[in-house]
């Protein structure tokens, strides 16, 4: 393949001046280069049809995680890696920092990146009314209440039989790449990325046996809409939502298609982990 039929997309937050220079700064070096490059706004991800010739190689994401989220949103169709640029605060997801843009830019051109492979789930999303909605996710799938009314109802199934039930604010079904996000945020463990599993942490449940659990990652997670005080939103990823009324089903499973991050180098997850959180490593003694 050469250069002139290398296809790359950048994705960037157009509302945010960082960003967009970000962009112009990373597309004019890969033009220089002679790929042909899609710039894209990260809100407008969805809007983009690329024909087969068109099949991006691909895509950089020059944010937070929610920008690298909708860059593998765009990358999803043609199963193409997505490179993760950090121009936000934490960036779990992101390989590089806003400093190493002309680094990153160097490597896509060289194509020395490597892929490292990362689960996705798959939703199925069945209404009471018989109609059926069907989703996927990086991070997680979760079920929220619709605004600020009292708990709804869940009923959790693991593989066709029944667990527990909560009145809650929702649950999380997790990945390990989605256990650094909101499942962590809501009392989850953070999995190491090699380890397969899924993870289900209820959210502000009341009720004794409402512990986060890791389960297989063959299993079927289902999650009943029992009842509440109003609707419940089925989100993505925090982004692709739809709405469920009491009486509908979400069966979270691993999907079959990956989700393919591109890395610069192999550092350890423990490392990347250190970096991204902080975490106070300094001081300690080491063995003589």
């Amino acid at each position: 393949m050469t250069n002139a039929t290398r296809h790359i997309g950048v994705v960037a937050n157009k509302e945010r001046s960082e960003a967009v220079a970000a962009q112009k700064e990373v597309a004019r070096s890969l033009k220089d280069a002679g790929l042909n490059v899609l710039e894209v706004d990260s809100e407008q991800v969805e809007a983009v049809t690329l024909g087969k010739e068109s099949d991006l190689e691909l895509v950089i994401a020059l944010g937070g995680d929610g920008t690298i989220l909708r860059g593998a949103e765009l990358a999803h169709p043609h199963s193409c890696p997505v490179l993760g640029v950090n121009l936000g605060h934490v960036g779990f997801l992101a390989e590089a920092e806003r400093e190493q843009l002309a680094d990153v830019a160097k490597a896509v051109v060289a194509k020395t990146w490597i892929v490292e492979e990362r689960p996705l789930l798959r939703a199925r999303i069945m209404r009471a009314d018989g109609s059926e909605t069907t989703g996927w996710a990086v991070n997680d799938v979760a079920l929220e209440r619709v605004g600020t009314g009292r708990m709804i109802e869940l009923g959790l199934s693991v593989d066709g039989r029944k667990l527990s039930s909560w009145g809650a604010d929702g649950v999380v079904v997790s990945t390990p790449t989605g256990s650094t996000a909101y499942a962590f945020s809501a009392g989850g463990p953070i999995i190491w990325p090699d380890v397969e599993a899924l993870l289900i942490v209820p959210v502000s449940a009341h009720a004794l046996f409402a512990k986060p659990l890791v389960v297989s990652p063959k299993s079927e997670v289902t999650i009943d809409v029992l009842g509440g005080s109003g609707q419940v939103e089925v989100v993505c990823d925090g982004r692709r939502s739809t709405q469920v009324d009491p009486g509908a089903q979400v069966r979270v499973e691993m999907g079959e298609q990956k989700v393919r991050l591109a890395r610069l180098t192999d550092a350890p997850f423990t490392d990347r982990l250190v970096a991204k959180f902080r975490l106070p490593v300094e001081g300690w003694r080491t063995a003589r």
